[in-house]
C-alpha cells in the first residue's frame, strides 16, 4: 500500500513516515504542509497518486477539508482519511460528507497503520472518540430498536430492520460486525445495506451513516 501525508507540521509528517515505514504499514510517496500542495502533488503524475491520502484539516492557505474537496471532485475513487485534532461534531460530519474514508483523532496514532489498511479494503474508518461524538453513544452503548426519537424526511420510512442496519453502520461497524449484532448472515447483511442504499438514493454507508446521524441530532 502507498499513502501520502498532508500536515502542517513536518515533523509529524517525518514521525508518521517513519512508523508506517518501520512497521512495514505503507510506502509513503510524498509529505506536504499545506493543501494546496497536497492537490498539485496529488494529480502532478499517475505515480504521485496514493492508495490513501492522509491529511490533517487545519493548515496555511487550503485548509484539509478544501483539499480533499478538491482531490475528490476530480478523482471520485481517491481514498481521503483525516488525522487531525478537531473532534467536534460540524467539522467530522464536514469531512465524511467529502466522501472521506475515515477520520481519526491524533491522539489514536497507533490506529493510523490499521486504519489505512482497512481503508484499502474498502472499509470506512472512524475512531472510537470521533463516533462518539457522531452518535452521543458506544458501539456497545446502541439504544435497542424503536427506541430511536420521531424522525423527518427518508429516514421516516424505514422498516424496524432498516433502521437498526442503518443505525449500526452509522457506528462505524462492518457487514460481519452487523451480521453478528443482528444474528444474520454477513451476505444477507450486504444485500440489505445495498438495499437500502437503493431505497435512500445514496451512492456509499458514509453517506447512510451521516443521514442518519443527523437525523438524530
Amino acid at each position: 500500500m502507498s499513502v501520502s501525508i498532508v500536515d502542517d507540521d513536518p515533523i509529524v509528517c517525518q514521525s508518521l513516515e517513519t512508523i508506517l515505514t518501520a512497521t512495514g504499514a505503507a510506502k509513503v510517496l510524498w509529505t506536504a504542509n499545506d493543501g494546496r500542495t497536497a492537490v498539485d502533488r496529488y494529480f502532478g503524475s499517475s505515480a504521485g497518486r496514493p492508495d490513501v491520502l492522509l491529511i490533517d484539516i487545519q493548515m496555511p492557505g487550503m485548509d484539509g477539508l478544501d483539499a480533499a474537496r478538491a482531490v475528490l471532485d476530480r478523482d471520485p475513487e481517491a481514498r481521503v482519511l483525516f488525522l487531525t485534532t478537531f473532534a467536534d461534531r460540524p467539522t467530522i460530519t464536514r469531512a465524511m460528507a467529502l466522501g472521506a474514508k475515515g477520520y481519526l483523532i491524533k491522539q489514536d496514532v497507533a490506529a493510523v497503520g490499521p486504519a489505512i489498511q482497512a481503508v484499502t479494503a474498502g472499509q470506512v474508518v472512524m475512531g472510537s472518540d470521533v463516533l462518539g461524538k457522531l452518535t452521543g453513544v458506544s458501539r456497545e452503548g446502541l439504544p435497542p430498536a424503536g427506541a430511536s426519537p420521531a424522525l423527518d424526511g427518508p429516514i421516516d420510512d424505514l422498516n424496524e430492520r432498516e433502521r437498526e442496519i442503518a443505525s449500526l453502520v452509522a457506528l462505524g461497524l462492518d457487514n460481519r460486525e452487523i451480521a453478528h449484532r443482528l444474528y444474520l448472515s454477513e451476505g444477507t447483511v450486504r444485500n440489505r445495506v445495498s438495499a437500502l442504499l437503493d431505497k435512500l438514493g445514496l451512492a456509499n454507508r458514509t453517506q447512510l451513516a451521516i443521514l442518519w446521524i443527523n437525523a438524530h441530532r
